[in-house]
């Protein structure tokens, strides 16, 4: 008796197709007929997935993987029809030719089946190639409506955080006063990673229910949907949609276009402080991303009280850039100081206020103590039992013991400083907080380039 392997794929674009249990029960009532065993182990299925490419497909590929296997584990691939094993042209001569000639294995379709004699070579082919232009063909389609969709300002993906679809158009959710805050709360100067925090800590969580990041926060400042248009990109796909097009959309806007204009500008002033790949963290020492290896052109870091070519780290540089940073901080403050002279610098940073990192996470600890107040009255008052008490106490407590960790964490640095005005050398080798210093260097320094074989340092600073 034979054995065979069934391979069973539903792609979405589908709706007139087997389902997958109409596509078993026919394979095995074929199965039965021809008196092949079919073990529940090789019955392969990919559902949901296009059959354009072989790669794409893991239990196809499983399946090929184990055909390969000596002895061979059975003897045919059943197939309801060819399209089902595969839309391409290509893969399908590969992957037929290599299970026959190499395993052994042939592969049969239940309702297209082919003769013996020659003429079934042709008739393979040409089931093969009417379905690769029933897919090409397709996808040709798809395209043309989404197109004409965007064009129109339609919805061409799914709604971004703050909006829902309400009768073929995105509606205002439950988060739309968040993203207009959070619009706020960037102009104002908070950062990225400021804003994702403290969405964080409120429990809030982005459109796809995961926790928020500097990215995350990027993206919707980056956003022209909450203008009221919609945007697609054209080509490559890219992380901000940087090679993209806008088209008036149908929707409410949740900004005006005043702020989003505002958004964007202090978007690419930070863009230019923090060139690709430099963190955005808050700087824990003067020099933070500006010094670079001579050689290979990376970072060097921080690593104990000494700076070392990244690259050098990992293996990837083979010049050791190794420099105290005690020592290089007197270098560039003594150049900076020749080269610029003792100018007065203003400094304008808002001061601590109500809504400062430690004042918010106080406000989250007071919050949980009044639901620990709370849920023991529901206790008392007979709503919940003793053990759901016990398990809502011990959230909360244990939320309470996280904010308060986040509160040891602030910086004790962060001084407040408003409209201050003072010499650029008493900033610099002053008692003041080291991002503050980072960032006055980086309004008109580019990069300092640092050469340990030369033993020279230079400074490139912005035109």
């Amino acid at each position: 008796m034979k054995k065979a392997a069934a391979y069973i794929r539903v792609s979405t674009d589908e709706q007139t197709e087997f389902s997958p249990a109409s596509q078993i029960r026919k394979i095995r009532e074929f199965a039965e007929s021809k008196n092949y065993l079919l073990p529940d182990e090789f019955i392969f299925r990919d559902e949901g997935i296009s059959g354009r490419t072989a790669e794409n497909r893991p239990e196809f590929m499983r399946m090929i993987s184990l055909a390969k296997a000596t002895p061979k584990p059975f003897d045919l691939i059943i197939v309801w029809k060819f399209s089902r094993f595969a839309r391409n042209r290509e893969d399908s001569i590969i992957y037929k030719s290599m299970l026959r000639k190499q395993c052994g294995i042939d592969v049969i379709s239940v309702s297209e089946q082919l003769s013996d004699d020659n003429s079934s070579v042709l008739m393979e082919a040409i089931y093969e190639a009417m379905d690769e232009f029933y897919s090409l063909n397709l996808a040709e389609e798809v395209r043309r409506g989404m197109n004409e969709k965007f064009l129109s300002g339609g919805i061409i993906s799914k709604p971004p955080f703050g909006y829902k679809v309400n009768n073929g158009i995105f509606a205002p959710d439950e988060n739309s006063e968040t993203v207009r805050k959070i619009f706020g709360d960037f102009i104002k100067g908070k950062s990225y990673r400021q804003i994702a925090e403290e969405l964080n800590l409120c429990g809030i969580r982005t459109s796809r229910g995961k926790s928020f990041e500097s990215r995350t926060v990027e993206y919707i400042i980056s956003n022209p949907v909450y203008i009221g248009k919609i945007r697609r990109n054209k080509g490559k796909k890219t992380r901000f949609c940087e090679n993209s097009e806008t088209v008036g959309g149908k929707h409410e806007p949740l900004i005006s276009h005043e702020i989003f204009a505002e958004a964007q500008n202090r978007r690419q002033i930070i863009k230019n402080l923090y060139p690709k790949y430099q963190n955005k963290i808050p700087a824990d020492y003067m020099l933070k991303g500006l010094v670079r290896c001579s050689d290979c052109g990376a970072v060097l870091c921080l690593q104990s009280k000494s700076l070392q070519c990244h690259n050098y780290a990992k293996g990837k540089c083979r010049i050791s850039h190794s420099i105290k940073l005690e020592k290089l901080n007197k270098i560039i403050i003594e150049k900076i100081i020749s080269d610029m002279g003792d100018i007065l610098i203003k400094i304008n940073l808002n001061p601590k206020d109500k809504n400062s990192d430690g004042e918010i996470l106080r406000e989250l600890i007071r919050k949980e103590n009044k639901k620990l107040i709370r849920i023991k009255k529901a206790y008392e008052n007979g709503i919940d039992d003793i053990e759901e008490y016990k398990e809502n106490k011990r959230k909360i407590l244990n939320k309470i013991n996280a904010l308060k960790k986040q509160t040891e964490n602030i910086p004790k640095e962060n001084i407040e400083i408003k409209n201050l005005n003072i010499n650029l050398s008493d900033l610099l080798n002053g008692n003041y907080p080291e991002n503050i210093k980072n960032t006055v260097l980086r309004c008109f320094i580019e990069n300092i380039i640092f050469d340990r074989r030369k033993n020279i340092i230079e400074i490139i600073y912005k035109s």
